[in-house]
């Protein structure tokens, strides 16, 4: 056993107390899901598994001692029966911390079903889950069971094996994919005074084109930043990022871009336990999909995405939470045809003013110039480039994390 494992495995058994009544569950990983495609033609890219084990990774953003998982069968149309479920310290690959494995039980019981569209939250389960780490969760479906409450970019790896392998040290000859799948949250039992951040928005906070496994997305650089920072060490951070999101319609040729960002906000972000706080960085696909993925009947103004922003700021306030808006980066140049215009460049240029002015906002963050190319501002900063001209490269998410003022999380 190496030093690293032995103090994971210490860290395991290590107990952290509150005082009763004073601690409360916040949200330490999550992900937002989106339907599956029921188009004949896109039936043999449905996720199906039977008598399979999925075992999944996450990486946690703030520790506790105590966790749960939340469970979802968001858009199933059947279902679900969960045979078994672990949680364990991940160490690499699909292998498992030695002795860091739990079983998952719901109401007691170490099996569950979940109804079509439901959501189940698991047991307590005592297990110091240190901040920054990833953490495996192993669900075995014994029957026939169609995907449901799926994030397809996950930029992670989720291994599957044949039968229940849920306790098992790893998966071998596991077939992988990468995407999260019945996997929506997990959380961890933390002080009073701690809470939940919500990155709410498209591909750019899903982190496409970060490194997959790197944990690169802008999110996870803001918690990184979080917690070296004395003060906000006990701010989790959920990742509510969809690929192809738009706030103003759903997905049309591709669902797997979600529901429309006013309809999934209060799963995504108002029921999300201990929220205090919330970052919406969603508008650009509202641009640039009309036309392109998307009828161009559905094209909208800047003051069609202002409206959308409006609604966001005022639903998070009336539960009490601070809302603070991004700008939306540089797309001249993209490398998807009719995506960019000159005509959706002023578009955006008049959502991030309105964005800048505070007029709904408690604050906001400015992606935008944190990511442009000074001496061409309608593009993005090559160095921060993935090479597509719209998504940035690791190198570019971490400059929006770092151009977050931390001081607006109190």
């Amino acid at each position: 056993m190496n030093i690293r494992t032995a103090f994971l495995l210490g860290l395991a058994f290590t107990s952290v107390s509150f005082a009763a009544g004073h601690s409360h569950w916040v949200v330490t990983w999550g992900a937002s899901s989106s339907p599956q495609q029921d188009d004949v033609q896109m039936r043999a890219e449905k996720l199906v598994f039977e008598n399979q084990t999925l075992r999944e990774i996450v990486h946690s953003s703030v520790g506790g001692d105590t966790v749960r998982v939340r469970l979802s069968n968001a858009y199933g149309k059947q279902t679900i029966e969960i045979g078994a479920a672990h949680v364990a310290l991940s160490a690499k690959g699909s292998e498992v911390v030695p002795g860091s494995d739990h079983v998952l039980t719901f109401s007691g019981r170490p099996a569950v079903s979940i109804p079509p569209n439901a959501l189940i939250v698991s047991d307590p389960v005592k297990l110091a889950v240190p901040a920054s780490h990833d953490v495996t969760v192993s669900l075995f479906l014994p029957k026939s069971s169609v995907g449901g409450g799926v994030h397809y970019s996950a930029q992670q790896t989720t291994y599957i094996g044949q039968g229940d392998l849920t306790a098992s040290a790893s998966i071998p000859q596991a077939a992988t994919i990468e995407s999260w799948v019945f996997l929506s949250d997990l959380d961890v039992m933390a002080a009073e005074r701690a809470s939940t951040l919500v990155a709410f928005g498209d591909s750019i906070t899903d982190g496409a084109h970060s490194t997959t496994n790197a944990n690169h997305r802008w999110p996870n650089f803001l918690a990184d930043r979080l917690l070296a920072r004395s003060g906000h060490r006990e701010i989790g951070v959920l990742d509510a990022g969809i690929g192809g999101n738009r706030i103003l319609h759903d997905a049309v040729s591709n669902v797997r871009f979600g529901v429309n960002g006013l309809a999934r906000f209060d799963r995504d972000v108002l029921a999300q336990p201990g929220v205090k706080y919330v970052i919406v960085l969603e508008g650009i696909n509202d641009l640039g999909h009309p036309g392109t993925s998307a009828p161009k009947s559905e094209t909208v103004s800047a003051e069609d995405i202002i409206a959308g922003l409006e609604q966001m700021a005022q639903r998070a306030h009336e539960n009490g939470l601070k809302v603070f808006g991004a700008t939306l980066t540089p797309f001249e140049g993209t490398a998807y045809p009719g995506y960019f215009t000159p005509a959706r460049e002023v578009k955006r240029k008049a959502v991030n003013e309105w964005i800048r002015s505070g007029k709904a906002f408690d604050g906001f963050i400015d992606f935008e110039k944190a990511v442009r190319d000074p001496s061409h501002p309608d593009r993005m900063l090559p160095a921060y480039d993935s090479g597509d001209h719209l998504h940035p490269n690791d190198a570019g998410y971490n400059a929006m994390a770092a151009a977050i003022d931390l001081s607006l999380f109190k």
